[in-house]
């Protein structure tokens, strides 16, 4: 179990050899100058030393030796900054691309509307509906404020949160991989794994599909997968360091992260996973000491080959989780007072966690190379890293897994699942993916392939990958630009009824929530008079208004009518069967006034169907 004392060591390694015991000190002092060196590299997450590195020299005012000391710090630092830069930037390019590209669709309208009201009318909203995203609102009505409310300006905090997302992916990626590196860094000649693996793993994520469609998209899944991402760095930086800074810091990174979605919680079930794998994976070498009753800041996961026995969850893991509770519980409440705003959900089936598996690799011819290279990272882990606490598998492989898992076990009782719930996971299949790429490239660097002097296949091989996973990509990435693969094309319904409207004509909505089809580009729809509106909006405090619950009084107003606009938007693309009184005294007006079908319009999932006489 982590030290409950603060510790000052910033260096795992250094403070694991400080705190050995007595027995072990002429062991320790043998193989210190060793683990200085590598000490070092985890600290900085450049990799194993190199010749001319401080861990392969004695300290002596030897000025060459300094000189090339000092010039191989500056590499690393460069080095380290390059692996953050560069995904992040990608991210920033892949994602903005053609960003207003896209019509708004429903979920986006909803965002529109929303954050164009006062902020007093915002905060009655969220009394009624939609608290689980009213931070994001507060925040979009600042947004929209200073860039306005063009689909490019609606979008662009979500790609900004996924260019952050993305540099702490692959900062994840690069610090698990320093942790996990093994004593004999040697054995990997000049090659920097945790640099190498932070750098692919930012890559896979920064030209991920899903990631482009969650950045192009007016909603706050984005801001929730940029603080998970930001709460998994900040876990593998308190657990092995054991300080209160930490485990505050990630205190609020969780927190923040159920702020904009109460179901980016999950990201705590995974951690505690992680900590449970990690204390049951550590096991010790022969013939050396245990070190499960240490602090994980004393004993230190950077010294190599020891790992950690079987211990507790930290007890300051347990106290910031249960402060990020205790400061969402008034949201947690009125969440659970609005739970009919997911009764639409279903039960999951096997269609279900197939659609997860390929939209998370971007596409179905995707789904088994992503497969191998999880795979491959996840054996490099059990193999070359023999399972070192807080590797890429240990961090990701349940950040992946268990909130999908959770929230479709759940689903069985009461439906709670939906993919965009656990989009934040997407992470951590980019680490694992980078990990599995990053494994490939090691065997070149391996003794043995080097002996053999075809060090070139490895490295032939996985340069052959990633061209052939960036020619795959192409396809999808132009797919998830387009209007079609969201569910609605509001622009397109917006451009119909301007085409076609008239003077006088009258429009329904089938049922109730389809008026927010109407307000993605509402400038069209509001010429037309909706004659069933109690309530705008606004003045009901609601997302879509309320209509007259008596058929007798829509009746009166339904007078000098000649033309009807009828828009729905059910999933199954069928005209709904209404289903309250009101609907149903709607379509019995348009049938006794002898009304028929003039023209019927799809635009995604909108129909609009124009009546008239």
């Amino acid at each position: 179990m982590v030290s409950e004392r603060d510790s000052k060591a910033e260096d795992p390694a250094a403070a694991a050899v400080a705190g050995a015991p007595a027995s072990g000190q002429a062991t320790l002092r043998a193989e210190s100058a060793a683990h200085v060196g590598d000490s070092r590299r985890i600290e900085s997450e450049d990799g194993p030393a190199r010749p001319g590195e401080a861990g392969d020299r004695p300290a002596g005012p030897v000025t060459g030796a300094a000189g090339r000391v000092e010039r191989s710090k500056s590499r690393g630092r460069l080095t380290g900054w390059l692996v953050i830069a560069v995904p992040a930037v990608t991210s920033f390019v892949v994602g903005g691309y053609e960003i207003g590209g896209p019509s708004l669709w429903r979920d986006e309208a909803y965002t529109k509307d929303a954050i164009t009201r006062p902020v007093g009318q915002i905060f009655t909203l969220l009394g009624h509906a939609d608290a689980v995203h009213g931070a994001y609102y507060l925040l979009m009505h600042v947004v929209a404020a200073a860039i306005g409310t063009s689909a490019a300006a609606l979008r662009f905090p979500s790609l900004c949160a996924m260019v952050v997302a993305t540099a702490f992916t692959a900062a994840i990626g690069r610090r698990t991989a320093a942790l996990a590196q093994q004593a004999n860094s040697a054995d990997h000649g000049r090659l920097n794994v945790p640099a190498l693996t932070g750098f692919l793993s930012g890559m896979v994520f920064a030209t991920a599909p899903y990631m482009t469609y969650y950045a192009q998209m007016a909603r706050s899944y984005a801001i929730v997968t940029m603080f998970a991402t930001i709460a998994t760095y900040l876990l593998i930086r308190a657990y092995p360091d054991g300080r209160w800074r930490w485990w505050s810091a990630y205190a609020a990174a969780a927190a923040l992260t159920g702020l904009f979605n109460l179901f980016g919680l999950l990201i705590l079930a995974a951690h505690g996973v992680t900590l449970l794998l990690t204390d049951a994976r550590g096991q010790q070498g022969p013939g050396q000491q245990r070190l499960g009753q240490q602090g994980l800041g004393q004993q230190g996961l950077g010294q190599q080959g020891r790992g950690r026995g079987i211990g507790r969850v930290p007890l300051r893991w347990l106290a910031a989780c249960a402060a990020a509770l205790v400061v969402l519980s008034p949201l947690l409440r009125v969440g659970h007072g609005q739970q009919e705003q997911i009764a639409w959900l279903t039960r999951p089936d096997f269609n279900t966690i197939d659609r997860l598996l390929e939209d998370f690799a971007g596409s179905k011819e995707l789904l088994v190379p992503f497969a191998l290279l999880v795979l491959a990272g996840l054996v490099m882990a059990c193999l070359a890293d023999n399972w070192r606490p807080l590797n890429s598998a240990a961090v990701a492989l349940p950040w992946l897994v268990v909130p999908p898992f959770l929230l479709i076990a759940v689903s069985y009782v009461k439906p709670v699942y939906y993919e965009r719930y656990v989009e934040f996971c997407l992470p951590a299949l980019a680490i694992l993916v980078g990990a599995g790429l990053a494994g490939i490239v090691r065997l070149a660097s391996a003794a043995p392939i080097r002996r053999l002097r075809v060090a070139w296949v490895p490295v032939a091989a996985a340069a052959l990958i990633v061209l052939g996973l960036a020619v795959m990509l192409v396809g999808p990435q132009g797919a998830i630009r387009q209007t079609a693969a969201r569910p609605d094309n509001l622009r397109l319904a917006s451009a119909i009824v301007a085409a076609n409207e008239q003077p006088g004509d009258v429009v329904f909505y089938i049922p109730l929530d389809s008026r927010v089809l109407g307000t993605g580009y509402p400038a069209p729809f509001e010429r037309l008079r909706d004659i069933a509106l109690a309530e705008s909006p606004i003045a009901s405090g609601t997302l879509t208004g309320t209509e007259i619950t008596r058929p007798a009084l829509l009746k009166s107003r339904f007078t000098d009518v000649r033309r009807v606009w009828v828009v729905t938007g059910a999933s199954n693309y069928q005209f709904p069967v209404p289903s309250t009184p009101v609907d149903e005294e709607k379509m019995a007006l348009i049938a006794a006034a002898g009304m028929h079908v003039i023209h019927r319009w799809m635009a995604g999932e909108v129909m609009l169907t124009l009546y008239g006489t």
